[in-house]
Order: structure tokens, then C-alpha cells, then sequence
């Protein structure tokens, strides 16, 4: 099953686009089965040369669902299917980045029909989409546009498969697509392995623990570190001998706990969280004429007491992606949040998103009183507060304990006297460490994710 799809975006600096708008075609190997298109809103402005190719402008996006909103049918549609696209690897790049976004690890196999068209189609004079399917005669219409341009690419991806006569294209398909054989001993611990949510621990013969990570599904995590042919997937099949896990009901004890236990233990295979799991954050400053300023910038080895840092960030993109969205959301200015350098007004002051802070036709009082309700709205709700969501179980239900501003552990319980009485709530809450990224992994949950409840203690 292929996946043929075709993707235009805002352009602009590398890995720094924004999609505008993707269409995605089912195919069999003999017809569409089924289909997605939409336009995507990227939450960021599209640039002027993209918005004379594709037609596409900022107006047409307004309302526009945006990527998170359309991820879904997109993880769907193409569930089991090898992608096929023309110039394959930038749509990879493209949809990997959005995804990333949201913290879900879009991988998939890919074949490029450019590479095709080179191998089974030789010495064309051009093998750019428009030229090479006018040469073949497939007609194509609404070019620049994802529809027309996937539309395309399936009849090109026929004439591809008809060409193959060596049917080299399925065979690489069902090799790339075929688990290798397993070791016995891999076999047994995917069995023994559960489907839950959790914190899952790999271990040697001698018992130390050399991996930990967490899974919306450990089993089927399992099985993706059981079959990679990575280095570093393979260095772990040859060590581990068993795994043991610990339920969390939910993905931001897991990451918590995740994050915890790799600073604690050093397991010789984890690298990316033995130091701090984010790399960008962003603070607040006042300017020499009053104007609240936002600003990112790289977190730096040690922080300046007095810098009033709102949140942080994974990378340097997903800060920018926000700052975006909270500069429409507000009504805020992009020069004074860093994301436009002019000397005059904003981009956004002449779309009337910006009142004029630019160039200070709006109060500094004004603007200041919209940016700190996004500070507010960024920061914990309330100083002290219980984060209560989903338990292991139907039942069963999970605690997470803010004190003072500060993360000070987790725990499950049944019955809501266990919560409303402090001395009952002390013993049931595991003690774990607050530091800067349990700040950022609360924070970035929370901007994303909806808990169950949020209750203030007194």
C-alpha cells in the first residue's frame, strides 16, 4: 500500500517552514482507495514568491485547521503504507519537522518517483513534476497546488510500476516494509512485554540497567528497538536479556519519570538526557521605551538570576513556532518579539493584527497588559495545585503535587479523601526531583495537553 502525497509550504529559511497546504492519495498498486486534502493554516506568513507560484496566501489560511488539528488523519491515512512523493526527501523533511513538533515520531519508508523516473525512464531532458509528466502525456492540473500535483504523481507512480518490469520497486517495498528474523531471547521479552503506558527499564545479564525510555505502548516500542538496524539498536539487541517496566497511566508521569531516572541511573546507552532536555527558551524584558519585549534565545550553561524566563523549549524551532501563534493569539508585534527586523512597522501592523507598538501608536500600558496575560497563561496556574488525570487503571487515578512553584512528586489514588487530606496526600506522593526540566516537561505538556483537573490547594 503506497501513500502518494505532495506538500506546499510558506518556504522561507531551512526546517523553519510551515505547511500550507497537503493532499495525500491511498493507492493499491491499482487504484486510489481513499484520499486527504486540506490546506493547513502554518501559523506563520507565507513568502511573497510562494504566494505568486501557488496562489496561496495569508487570507486563505485564516481559518484553515491547523497541523496539529490535521495530524491525525495524516498518521490514518498512511498507516502501513510506504510514502511516495516527487523529490521525496523534502516532503519527509517537512512532515518529520511538523511531527516532531508535536513530539510523535513520524517515520516511514519512502520512494521518490524523481529517483524512479531517472532509473526506468533515462535521459529525459528534465525530471522536474511539471516537464516530466507533460513528456509522459499525463495531463495535470492546478500545478503548484497539493491536489493537482499528488493527482499527478499517482499517474506517474502507474507508469513507474508498469515500467518496472523487474519489479524492483515492490520487492524493496516488501524488503523495507518485512521485520528481520529476531533472536529468541528478543521474542520472549516482546511477548512478556505489556501494551500499557509506562516507564520501561533494559537490563544485562548481570542485572544493570544500560537503557531506560517511556512509551505510549511499551510493547510496540520494544519491538521498533528490536528490529531497527541502527548502531546503537543494535549494540542494545546484542546486551539486553531482560526488561522490566513501571506503569504511569500517563504520558507526563512518564516523561517525568523518564527523565528522573536517566539523570539518576546514567544508563551507557541514553545520551540525549543525561544532560538537559532543552535547548531554547524564551524570557521577557522591558525596552528603553517601555514595551514588553519577547525574546528567544539559546539556554545558556548558567542563568542570569534577574532574566524572567517565561518557558522552554525542545529546539530553537518549536520556540518560534509558539512565539508565532501567541504574537496572532495577542494581537502582539513581531519586531518587538524579535521575529521581523525593521525599521518601520510590523508585517503584522499592516494586517491589523499589530495595534502599533511598533511604532508607538499603542500604549506601552496597552500592549504590556495583552503580553502579560500570555506570561500568565504560560506560567503554573497556581503556585500550589494538584495535577490530577488519568491512573493505571479505570479506577485509579494520577496526582501530580506543584508546591511553591515547584515539582514535588507524583502518586496515584481511588478515592478523593486520599487528595483532600494533606496528611493522606503526603504519603501517597512519590518524592522526585524538580529541577529545570521537570519545569519544562510540566510546561510543555500543559501547552499542549489537557489534564483531567487542575485543583488549588489552600
Amino acid at each position: 500500500m503506497y501513500a502518494i502525497l505532495d506538500i506546499e509550504t510558506t518556504g522561507g529559511k531551512y526546517n523553519e517552514e510551515g505547511i500550507t497546504e497537503i493532499a495525500i492519495y491511498k493507492f493499491d498498486g491499482h487504484q486510489i482507495v481513499d484520499q486527504f486534502c486540506s490546506l493547513v493554516n502554518p501559523e506563520r506568513n507565507i513568502q511573497p514568491f510562494v504566494i505568486n507560484l501557488t496562489g496561496i496566501n495569508n487570507q486563505m489560511l485564516r481559518n484553515a485547521p491547523k497541523f496539529h488539528e490535521v495530524a491525525k488523519r495524516i498518521i490514518e491515512i498512511t498507516d502501513n503504507c510506504t510514502i511516495v512523493a516527487h523529490n521525496a526527501q523534502f516532503d519527509n523533511r517537512i512532515l518529520s519537522t511538523e511531527f516532531d513538533r508535536l513530539g510523535y515520531p513520524f517515520e516511514k519508508n519512502m520512494l521518490c518517483t524523481v529517483e524512479l523516473s531517472k532509473k526506468l525512464i533515462p535521459d529525459l531532458p528534465s525530471y522536474s513534476l511539471g516537464k516530466l509528466v507533460r513528456s509522459l502525456g499525463i495531463p495535470i492540473t492546478d500545478r503548484h497546488r497539493a491536489q493537482g500535483d499528488a493527482k499527478a504523481t499517482v499517474e506517474l507512480f502507474k507508469l513507474l510500476l508498469e515500467k518496472d518490469i523487474e519489479k524492483v520497486i515492490i520487492s524493496d517495498t516488501i524488503k523495507k516494509g518485512s521485520k528481520r528474523q529476531l533472536a529468541p531471547k528478543l521474542l520472549d521479552i516482546i511477548e512478556a512485554a505489556p501494551t500499557t503506558i509506562g516507564v520501561y527499564y533494559m537490563h544485562r545479564k548481570n542485572g544493570k540497567i544500560i537503557y531506560v525510555g517511556k512509551s505510549t505502548n511499551i510493547k510496540k516500542r520494544l519491538i521498533q528497538h528490536f528490529t531497527d538496524d541502527n548502531k546503537k539498536s543494535k549494540k542494545i539487541q546484542l546486551e539486553v536479556v531482560s526488561v522490566s517496566y513501571e506503569g504511569t497511566g500517563n504520558n507526563l508521569i512518564a516523561q517525568l519519570k523518564e527523565s528522573q531516572e536517566i539523570k539518576k541511573l546514567k544508563p551507557i546507552f541514553n545520551h540525549a538526557l543525561k544532560t538537559s532536555i532543552f535547548q531554547s527558551q524564551l524570557y521577557s524584558y522591558m525596552d528603553d521605551n517601555g514595551y514588553v519585549n519577547l525574546r528567544i534565545e539559546k539556554v545558556p550553561m548558567e542563568q542570569e538570576e534577574e532574566k524572567k524566563i517565561i518557558t522552554t523549549f525542545t529546539n530553537y524551532q518549536q520556540a518560534k513556532s509558539l512565539l508565532y501563534k501567541i504574537t496572532d493569539e495577542f494581537h502582539l508585534c513581531q519586531k518587538l518579539n524579535h521575529l521581523e527586523k525593521t525599521e518601520g512597522a510590523c508585517f503584522n501592523h499592516g494586517l491589523k493584527t499589530c495595534h502599533g507598538a511598533c511604532i508607538e501608536l499603542e500604549t506601552p500600558i496597552d500592549y504590556n497588559t495583552r503580553v502579560q496575560k500570555f506570561i500568565e497563561k504560560s506560567s503554573y496556574e497556581f503556585d500550589d495545585m494538584l495535577l490530577i488525570d488519568k491512573g493505571r487503571s479505570i479506577q485509579e487515578h494520577s496526582v501530580i503535587l506543584i508546591k511553591n512553584g515547584t515539582y514535588r512528586g507524583y502518586g496515584f489514588f481511588n478515592l478523593n479523601f486520599q487528595i483532600n487530606n494533606p496528611e493522606v496526600l503526603k504519603s501517597i506522593i512519590n518524592p522526585m526531583e524538580n529541577n529545570r526540566d521537570t519545569q519544562h516537561i510540566i510546561q510543555s505538556y500543559l501547552r499542549k495537553n489537557k489534564v483531567q483537573k487542575i485543583l488549588k490547594l489552600e
